[in-house]
C-alpha cells in the first residue's frame, strides 16, 4: 500500500505543466538585458551625437581666425588665381568643358565615374573681380606656388585685399617700398587709423552729444506747447532757452565739423598702392586697411599675434561689411542683457504662480484646469510669442506709455515700437510655464511634516512659506530658472517681431540720461547668426562667422549656466540635512 501511494505521489499530475529548463538567452531576457543594452546603446548614440555637434562647432570656430596660406594657381588658358583654399569637393564636369582635355586627364576622369575634383579659393578684391570665391579645377592647374611677397589686407570695406604692394603715399609723397616691415609703413598706418578713430568718436560721442542736446531743446519747447499751450509763459521761456543756445551749439558743431574734415583730408594723403597677382593695380587708403601681414612668410609667434588679434576684436569692436566681418560686441552685450531681464522678469512671476497653485488654491476642476492649460502654454510655438508680443507690449502698452509720458515725441514712437524691454517680457511670458512646474515640483518636495511643526510652534501660513518651505525649494526654482535662461537666451524667431535688428546704431546703454534705455532696438547672437548665415550676399563668406558666433553663445550660455548651478549648490548644500 505504501509503495503504492508512495508511486502514485511520485507520478506527476498532467494537469499541472512542468517547469521546463531555461536557457542562457531565456534568462537573459527575463533579467532585461536587452533592454538595459538598448537603452544604454540610445543614451550612448545621444551623447556621441551631442559632443560631436559640440566638437564640430568648437573646432571650425576656433580655426576661423588662424592665418591661413595663400595659393597662387595656374590654369590651362593661362589664368592666375590667388586665395586662400577653403574647400574641396568632387563634381562632375560640363561635356564641353571635357572636351578641350587631353585625352589621359579624360580617362582619368572617366575612371573616377565622371567625378573630378575642385577647390574654392577665397580671392578677394571684390572691388576688382566683383566675387569673393573662385572654384578652379584640379585638372585645369598647370602651376601651383605659395609667392612670399603676396600681402593680406583686411579693409573696413571690399573685403580682403590679395595682392602685393608696390608703394605708399605719405602725406601726399610717394615712397618706393615693397615691405609692410618698413617703419615708415607701419607709423604711416598707425597714425591713419588714430585718426580714423578720432573720427569715430567725434561723429559719434561729441556731435551725438550736441544732436541730443538740441532734440532736447525742441522736445522741451513741444512739451511746453502741449502743457500750457502756444501762447504761455513756458512755451516762451521754453523758446527763449532754444533760441540761446543754439548758436552756442552749432558753433561747436561746426567746430567739430570742421575737425573732423581736417583729419579726412589729412587721411586721404596716405594711401598704399597694390598690385593683384594678374598685374591689376589698387590704391587703398592706409585708415581702411584694418591689419595686413604675409600669410606665406610668417613666424609661429607672427600667427599667434595676427590670430589673437582677430579675437580681440571679434569680441570688443563692431560689425563691419554685412556682418561678416569684424565684431559682434553689440549682440554680445544685448543677448547678456536681454536673458538677464528676462530672468528678473520670469522668476518672480512664476515663482509667485506656483506658490498660489500650491499652497493656496484650493485644488479643484479649476486649478486642475489651470495646470493644464500652463502645460499647454510650453508647446506654443515660439513665433506666436513674438506676435503676442509685438501686439499687446509694444502696440497697446508701449502705445499707452507714449501717450501719456511722451506725447511730444509723437508720431516718432519711443516704447510704442519693439525694444530690449518688450524683448524680455517677451520671453518670460514664453518661459514662465517651465519656472511654475520646476517651482511646483520643488515645493512638493518639501516634507508636509516641515509645514505642521512649524504652524505647531505659531508660526502664521505666510511665515511657513517664507522661512521653512522657500528655502528648502530654492535649490529645485533655481532648477526652473537656469532652464528657461537656457532656453530664452536662444530664441531667435519672437526676437525678430520685437526688437532684434540686424545693426543696432547705439546701444542701450550709453552716457545720456537717463543712461539705459530700454525702449532701443538691440542686437542678438541667435539673430546674428541666421543672418550672416542666410541673409548675408555671399553665404561662404559668412559661413565662418557662423561658426564663431554659435561657438560664442554657446560659451555665453555656459557661463551664465554655470553662475546660476553654483548658486544652486551652495543653496543646497545651505540646507543638506534637509529632504528634497
Amino acid at each position: 500500500m505504501s509503495a503504492h501511494v508512495n508511486m502514485q505521489t511520485a507520478t506527476p499530475d498532467k494537469s499541472i505543466p512542468l517547469s521546463q529548463p531555461t536557457t542562457r538567452a531565456t534568462d537573459i531576457r527575463a533579467r532585461g538585458e536587452p533592454f538595459t543594452w538598448a537603452l544604454g546603446g540610445a543614451l550612448a548614440l545621444g551623447c556621441a551625437m551631442i559632443i560631436g555637434f559640440l566638437v564640430m562647432v568648437f573646432w571650425n570656430g576656433l580655426v576661423t581666425f588662424v592665418p591661413k596660406p595663400v595659393i597662387a594657381v595656374t590654369t590651362t588658358d593661362n589664368q592666375v588665381t590667388a586665395g586662400e583654399p577653403t574647400r574641396t569637393e568632387l563634381y562632375k564636369p560640363q561635356s564641353a568643358d571635357l572636351a578641350a582635355l587631353s585625352p589621359q586627364i579624360q580617362k582619368s576622369i572617366s575612371d573616377s565615374d565622371g567625378f573630378a575634383s575642385r577647390t574654392m579659393f577665397r580671392v578677394g578684391n571684390y572691388d576688382l573681380y566683383n566675387e569673393d570665391f573662385r572654384w578652379v579645377s584640379e585638372f585645369q592647374v598647370t602651376k601651383t606656388e605659395a609667392p612670399k611677397d603676396i600681402l593680406f589686407a583686411e579693409r573696413e570695406e571690399w573685403g580682403p585685399l590679395i595682392a602685393t604692394l608696390k608703394n605708399i603715399t605719405v602725406d601726399g609723397q610717394t615712397i618706393e617700398t615693397a615691405d609692410i616691415h618698413d617703419p615708415r609703413f607701419a607709423a604711416a598706418h598707425q597714425t591713419s587709423r588714430d585718426r580714423r578713430k578720432r573720427i569715430r568718436e567725434i561723429e559719434k560721442d561729441d556731435i551725438g552729444k550736441i544732436n541730443f542736446q538740441l532734440d532736447e531743446l525742441r522736445i522741451d519747447v513741444r512739451k511746453a506747447e502741449l502743457r500750457s499751450g502756444r501762447d504761455s509763459t513756458d512755451h516762451a521761456v521754453a523758446q527763449t532757452t532754444l533760441k540761446e543756445k543754439t548758436p552756442q551749439l552749432e558753433a561747436q558743431y561746426k567746430a567739430l565739423a570742421e575737425e573732423a574734415g581736417k583729419l579726412r583730408e589729412l587721411n586721404s594723403r596716405n594711401s598704399a598702392m597694390f598690385v593683384d597677382i594678374t598685374g591689376r593695380e589698387k590704391s587703398v587708403a592706409l585708415d581702411l586697411i584694418v591689419r595686413v601681414y604675409k600669410p606665406n612668410d610668417m613666424s609661429f609667434f607672427e600667427s599667434v599675434g595676427v590670430y589673437f588679434s582677430r579675437w580681440w576684436e571679434f569680441v570688443s569692436s563692431e560689425p563691419r561689411e554685412a556682418n561678416t566681418e569684424g565684431g559682434i560686441l553689440p549682440a554680445i552685450f544685448g543677448t547678456a542683457a536681454m536673458t538677464l531681464m528676462m530672468v528678473i522678469a520670469v522668476a518672480p512671476f512664476g515663482v509667485i504662480t506656483a506658490l498660489y497653485l500650491r499652497e493656496y488654491a484650493k485644488q479643484g476642476k479649476l486649478v486642475a484646469f489651470v495646470r493644464i492649460s500652463v502645460n499647454n502654454l510650453a508647446g506654443v510655438p515660439s513665433i506666436v510669442y513674438g506676435v503676442f508680443g509685438l501686439g499687446f507690449f509694444a502696440y497697446v502698452l508701449g502705445g499707452s506709455i507714449d501717450q501719456l509720458f511722451y506725447p511730444e515725441r509723437l508720431p516718432n514712437p519711443t516704447f510704442g515700437t519693439g525694444g530690449l524691454l518688450w524683448a524680455s517680457l517677451t520671453l518670460a511670458l514664453l518661459t514662465v510655464p517651465v519656472v511654475i512646474v520646476a517651482t511646483e515640483e520643488a515645493l512638493s518636495a518639501v516634507p508636509r511634516s516641515m509645514r505642521e511643526g512649524s504652524l505647531a510652534c505659531g508660526a502664521s501660513k505666510w511665515q511657513t512659506i517664507k522661512y521653512i518651505v522657500l528655502p528648502r525649494a530654492l535649490p529645485g526654482i533655481m532648477t526652473g530658472v537656469i532652464l528657461a535662461m537656457a532656453r530664452g537666451a536662444g530664441e531667435v524667431a519672437p526676437l525678430m517681431l520685437v526688437g532684434v535688428v540686424k545693426l543696432a546704431p547705439e546701444l542701450p546703454v550709453d552716457g545720456f540720461f537717463p543712461f539705459v534705455h530700454l525702449e532701443r532696438s538691440f542686437m542678438h547672437l541667435g539673430f546674428h547668426i541666421f543672418d550672416v548665415g542666410f541673409q548675408s550676399r555671399n553665404s561662404e563668406a559668412g559661413k565662418p562667422m557662423v561658426f564663431v558666433t554659435t561657438m560664442l553663445l554657446i560659451g555665453l550660455i555656459f557661463a551664465m549656466n554655470v553662475t546660476a548651478i553654483t548658486v544652486r549648490n551652495r543653496l543646497k548644500r545651505k540646507f543638506k540635512g534637509s529632504q528634497f
